[in-house]
């Protein structure tokens, strides 16, 4: 797994360099991105780029559509494996409204469907799992939505520069106490509890995924301004819970304000907790660099648990049962 996170910032680049047909669409006020697991994150990082926009944005993670798509929404359906259930039900119905609609996907019975329904499709490799493929389907969707998502080619650019910044600090051709996604795999210990502020919501996300999938430990993400009107309740008592901060540069003014006062409240309690900033630059820029950390993070945290990251198990066993059940059916 550590080879291809090595390889991620090749990927990237020559996957949003690659020739792919452009999707041709106009009069889009509404876009729906659906997918599970790391393809959902995908979904995630959309909606946050597209947040300062005019146009109206939905991540779907199950089996249902929203109401309010018409001939004005383009639904984006991804699954890296192509075989993802969820996803395959809600582009069979979405193959049935008015509305534009394109898949992506290794293989798998999405690509066989949309062949067979005539439905834009694009072919994308899969780099050893689903979650290690991240850059591959990122910057292909990237790429062939270039039209709709506003990123200039400069903001790519730098998150390509920056990408190859850090596997410089975190790869394992730095194992030492300098290496950051070491340091804090080390630190990580029971439950993490990781805050994030508003735009950032996708890196969370991803990082607590990453942390159940590879290193197998349970994991917690709360938004920082509403955890101050709840959550920070239940530290008033003894837990091994451990607070990650996931902060960036230019976060709004009053969520700094509250991090600050966090952190305070648990410096005077003695509640030991870490801080992960941001690079400086564009929204992708941050969101990939950290997810680029973060991911690291939890494969080393696996190494010292001595656990294989790869194996799903449990993933495996609900799969397994509901395709019995559906043959059955």
């Amino acid at each position: 797994m550590h080879k291809v996170y090595e390889d991620w910032p090749s990927i990237a680049k020559k996957y949003f360099e690659k020739e792919f047909k452009k999707i041709k669409v106009s009069n889009i006020n509404h876009i729906v991105f659906v997918g599970m697991g790391g393809s959902g994150a995908l979904g995630d990082i959309f909606s946050s780029i597209l947040s300062k926009t005019n146009i109206h944005v939905r991540v779907v993670k199950g089996y249902n559509l929203p109401k309010t798509v018409n001939e004005n929404t383009l639904v984006v359906t991804m699954s890296i494996s192509g075989n993802t259930n969820e996803t395959n039900t809600v582009l069979e119905t979405a193959s049935k409204l008015n509305c534009k609609l394109i898949a992506f996907s290794s293989g798998g019975k999405m690509e066989q469907f949309c062949k067979e329904n005539n439905i834009e499709f694009r072919k994308i490799e899969k780099f050893h799992s689903p979650r290690a493929s991240f850059p591959s389907f990122l910057f292909s969707i990237l790429n062939v939505l270039s039209t709709i998502i506003p990123i200039e080619e400069k903001d790519i650019q730098n998150t390509l520069k920056k990408m190859e910044e850090i596997k410089k600090q975190i790869s394992i051709e730095n194992i030492s106490e300098n290496n950051i996604a070491i340091s804090l795999a080390k630190w990580i210990s029971n439950i993490p509890l990781i805050y994030y502020p508003g735009g950032l919501e996708a890196v969370a996300i991803r990082f607590k995924s990453s942390l159940q999938e590879n290193s197998k430990t349970h994991a917690i993400i709360e938004d920082v301004v509403e955890a101050c009107h709840n959550g920070v309740v239940a530290w008033e008592r003894k837990s091994k819970i451990k607070p990650i901060m996931i902060k960036g540069t230019d976060d709004h003014f009053r969520t700094v304000e509250k991090y600050k006062i966090l952190s305070e409240y648990f410096d005077e309690n003695n509640i030991e907790f870490r801080e992960i900033l941001s690079v400086e630059g564009n929204i992708l820029t941050k969101i990939i660099s950290l997810i680029y950390i973060l991911d690291y993070v939890s494969i080393y945290k696996s190494i010292l648990e001595e656990i294989d990251p790869t194996p799903v198990k449990t993933i495996e066993y609900i799969k397994n049962k509901i395709d019995s059940q559906n043959q059955i059916d």
